[in-house]
């Protein structure tokens, strides 16, 4: 049963990858409504200084966000977070349980980049995170916590709701119960751990925002600051 399951989540995954994109979304509202203005203002706007990023970018990025320090840093913590509370039971505790909940946790977040970066690629969108061009904590804020399930499409940048970046969080925890946890778990529990992943990728973003990682950041010194944000450019939501 649970391998059939499996079967049935990653045929989807798939079958939403060889979609026919969605057509860009166009202003069917009468600017002078003031509701219409409302809405242009949300609507993505093409960025005149956006340069996509190169097939090498991405790749590195790639291996970077599924198995550099922040996924393996992330994995040991929620491995402990685990082993203290002892989840799953059936894992038991000492060392073998902490490497048993690690290479679970390790092998959620990989399957979910993997998922994230693959769609996105099928999807031709743009994973990179882009700092936002306002001032302020909260409007940076915002954009942080938008681009959560946002993404870059076409030469021009413009902004578009992104299915693989809502996919992904659910993708790498729906395998694991599918895969390797005990028989006990179901999709329910999947989803639950999915939304605490997602919560995970807006922390990220946040971080990405508003921590500088510049060439003369601790981050930078350290080997550290290629995470999946874009180098200062325009990014304007």
């Amino acid at each position: 049963m649970k391998m059939r399951g499996l079967i049935v989540l990653w045929l989807a995954i798939v079958g939403l990858a060889v979609l026919p994109q969605p057509a860009k979304a166009q202003a069917l509202i009468d600017p002078r409504d003031s509701a219409g203005a409302v809405a242009s203002a949300t609507t993505a706007q093409p960025d005149l200084t956006y340069t996509r990023p190169t097939e090498k970018t991405k790749i590195e990025n790639y291996l970077f966000d599924a198995f550099g320090p922040y996924p393996a840093a992330g994995a040991a913590f929620a491995a402990g977070i685990s082993q203290a509370q002892n989840t799953p039971p059936e894992w038991k505790q000492g060392a073998a349980g902490y490497m048993k909940r690690f290479g679970s946790d390790f092998g959620i977040a990989a399957v979910s980049t993997t998922t994230r970066y693959g769609l996105a690629e099928a999807f031709r969108e743009d994973t990179l995170y882009y700092r936002c061009e306002c001032k302020g904590v909260f409007p940076r804020l915002r954009h942080a916590v938008i681009s959560t399930l946002s993404a870059r499409r076409g030469q021009d940048g413009h902004r578009v709701f992104s299915f693989p970046a809502l996919i992904a969080p659910y993708a790498g925890p729906m395998t694991a119960v599918y895969a390797w946890y005990p028989d006990r778990y179901n999709g329910k529990d999947a989803f639950r751990m999915g939304n605490y992943t997602m919560l995970g990728y807006v922390g990220g973003n946040i971080a990405l925002e508003f921590l500088y990682s510049g060439p003369h950041s601790m981050l930078h010194r350290m080997h550290l600051n290629n995470g999946h944000g874009a180098p200062d450019q325009g990014s304007n939501p």
